[in-house]
């Protein structure tokens, strides 16, 4: 039997209570937020290149390529940046700029981080770390050219080790291959000077 913890019974309280506040009519579901999202009208505290940039890293981690980063994507994300989360923090993270309530981060609620980041009103410090990671203000689109070639370095860096250990293996295999061809060649041998 699976027991429930804690948080994911208040978790589960909070939805609850969320959506019986939104069958009386007491709140308003997240559908009536706006469809067109332009991240250039909606955050202009950043440039065009900053955005840009932000952009390109979402893209970078959202490996389904559905537009939204999930729990195991943001997982995934916090491990590469060199900063690994547990899960109950990665909830967090997620929750506090999940504004549509769906338990995963779209380009918008991507954007707040950096938004609330500036602005110093982020509370995680998972959220924090990402902010941190990337700060196109300071770097620079250059510096944001270089955290993802750094990235891509880092990727063709152990693909190289991968090469080398796979062509190892099929030295290997050939070397095997070969030394099974001369013992049939030497046993052929052998068989000749045996029959008379």
């Amino acid at each position: 039997l699976h027991q429930v913890s804690m948080s994911e019974a208040d978790e589960l309280a909070a939805k609850l209570a969320r959506r019986s506040k939104i069958n009386e009519g007491e709140e308003v579901e997240a559908a009536s937020a706006p469809k067109i999202f332009n991240p250039y009208t909606e955050f202009p505290e950043f440039t065009r290149k900053e955005i840009k940039a932000y952009e390109q890293q979402f893209k970078l981690y959202d490996t389904s390529k559905d537009g939204f980063i999930d729990l195991m994507e943001l997982k995934y994300m916090m491990e590469k940046l060199g900063h690994p989360q547990t899960h109950v923090a990665l909830k967090e993270m997620i929750k506090e700029v999940d504004e549509d309530f769906d338990g995963q981060v779209n380009f918008r609620e991507f954007m707040l981080i950096f938004s609330k980041a500036k602005n110093g009103t982020l509370k995680s410090a998972g959220l924090a770390a990402i902010a941190k990671t990337i700060d196109v203000s300071e770097a620079g689109v250059g510096g944001a050219k270089g955290f993802f070639e750094a990235i891509a370095a880092k990727q063709s860096e152990s693909n190289k080790f991968e090469n080398e250990i796979k062509q190892e293996q099929e030295e290997k295999k050939k070397a095997a291959e070969d030394a099974k061809k001369r013992k049939e060649e030497f046993k052929n041998k052998i068989a000749g000077f045996a029959s008379p």
